[in-house]
């Protein structure tokens, strides 16, 4: 499927949404300090429920899940995206291990299921060994 102006300007109209200074605030504190080995370490230590870092936290990983989705519903283009959305893969890589655990701490099966959807294919994209390049560098 080729991309589209929509999907550009749906590009650039995210893009503009990550400047807003909290959502700023938010992505620079998990890029520079939210890296949890656990559940158990997010909530006690990196982001504990409450805490202003909880919020940053909520807040960049339902962002990305939200454009993770309009990738796997088919409203964004995903190759188009790829060309210049590798903070999405950023967040994966900080989230990647709590996942089988929040599922099913929270009872949710379907917790960031766009956003592994979307991250898997990206890594396919890139390939492994650049992925594992990026995931050793930014993890």
């Amino acid at each position: 499927m080729q991309p589209t102006y929509d999907d550009a300007n749906l590009i650039l109209r995210l893009y503009e949404m990550r400047r807003e200074a909290t959502m700023r605030d938010a992505r620079t504190w998990f890029t520079s300090s939210c890296k949890p080995q656990n559940l158990e370490d997010l909530l006690k230590n990196v982001a504990p429920p409450g805490t202003l870092h909880n919020a940053y936290y909520r807040q960049v990983t339902s962002y990305w899940e939200m454009v993770a989705g309009f990738i796997t519903s088919g409203v964004l283009n995903k190759e188009l995206f790829f060309q210049s959305g590798m903070e999405l893969l950023l967040v994966w890589v900080r989230v990647h291990k709590l996942v089988p655990e929040a599922r099913a701490s929270f009872g949710n099966p379907k917790m960031w299921r766009n956003l592994e959807a979307v991250a898997t294919d990206f890594i396919q994209y890139l390939g492994q060994d650049a992925y594992d390049a990026f995931a050793k560098r930014i993890g």
